[in-house]
């Protein structure tokens, strides 16, 4: 299931338990992530899913509820 490599991920990323991830939690504001950290996780994101977020897209994505989504309609 993506959500769950999803929360594997951003646990991973920013020492967060999995348990506290949730699909309303949001990247930027729950997990305290800046520019950078979007574009290390999405860099994951490609790797892990073989999904690639262009730079357009990006701005689109703040929830994991979103990111999940948006893997989901591009495998």
């Amino acid at each position: 299931m993506v959500f769950d490599q999803v929360k594997k991920i951003l646990s991973e990323q920013f020492d967060v338990e999995e348990e506290s991830i949730t699909l309303e939690t949001s990247i930027i504001n729950d997990l305290g992530a800046d520019s950078l950290d979007v574009v290390d996780l999405l860099m994951t994101i490609d790797d892990e899913f073989g999904v690639e977020v262009p730079d357009e897209d990006v701005e689109k994505v703040k929830t994991v509820e979103e990111l999940v989504n948006y893997i989901e309609a591009r495998q």
